[in-house]
């Protein structure tokens, strides 16, 4: 039984995102790859002698729980074979596994160019997205679409979506739990539509790609390597146009970062 858990949970560890520090969920996924069996201290000094010897005991209680709470359906449910945008769309929007299915108004899936080499990725579904069941409506919407038209993109030729499909109640940020049982769907639309590049915006949006805790003033002006199973896709972060709309000295730098990200 343990040796075909730790099976399925390599296999389906691109879709297991949920450990907010990405370089011990790399270790951790390495851990899986290396031994299938019960850890132990001796196994773990020996596999990571330094690395790993701080943190054994993190290590080990992470482990029992994915055990413990891994949802076996998730990793093999239907929508994950689909190959195109609105199957997926139909198949998933249905989706009850966290609370906000219950709260929503509208599965707010994604609009745009399904062959896009441009992916934007906010944080979540607000009140006027909600209503409408499309991503970036409203005055912010409106900003990003001049944003876009300012480096000489348009709305229909790009793909813009959220990490997580359903509205939170008053726009707080998405849960950990919430997050775990959303992103595989966006991991999912990013290999359908494997595009060359994307803009992450805001904090939290960037944060959780990029397992990082690190502000948007320290992430912005970097490009990364995001990687969606075998893909690597180059990925830039900005401001979030809701917060430019808070806070016009954030509109020059985010000019900056669209530049940037247009060359």
């Amino acid at each position: 039984m343990e040796n075909n858990l730790n099976k399925i949970i390599e296999n389906a560890i691109h879709y297991l995102k949920f450990v907010n520090d990405k370089s011990y969920y790399d270790i951790y996924a390495d851990y899986l790859k290396v031994k299938e069996e019960v850890i132990d201290d001796k196994t773990i000094d020996a596999v990571y002698p330094q690395k790993i010897k701080k943190e054994k005991n993190i290590l080990v209680k992470e482990k029992q729980t994915v055990q413990r709470n891994v949802n076996l359906s998730l990793l093999t449910e239907s929508w994950m074979e689909i190959e195109k945008l609105d199957e997926l769309d139909k198949a998933i929007c249905d989706c009850k596994k966290c609370s906000l299915g219950k709260s929503r108004i509208n599965f707010v899936f994604g609009v745009g160019n399904p062959n896009a080499d441009v992916v934007l990725v906010g944080e979540a579904p607000g009140a006027e997205e909600d209503k409408q069941g499309i991503p970036f409506v409203g005055r912010a919407g409106k900003l990003l679409t001049d944003i876009l038209k300012a480096i000489n993109f348009s709305r229909d030729e790009v793909y813009i979506c959220n990490i997580i499909k359903c509205r939170p109640p008053e726009n707080r940020n998405p849960l950990p739990d919430e997050i775990g049982k959303c992103e595989p769907y966006l991991l999912r639309q990013l290999e359908i539509i494997k595009p060359k590049l994307i803009l992450s915006l805001g904090t939290f949006a960037s944060q959780t790609l990029l397992r990082t805790r690190e502000p948007l003033g320290k992430m912005r002006g970097k490009i990364y390597d995001y990687m969606v199973g075998d893909q690597k896709i180059k990925l830039m972060v900005t401001y979030h146009p809701a917060a430019l709309l808070r806070n016009p000295n954030w509109k020059k730098p985010t000019w900056e970062d669209v530049q940037m990200f247009r060359k």
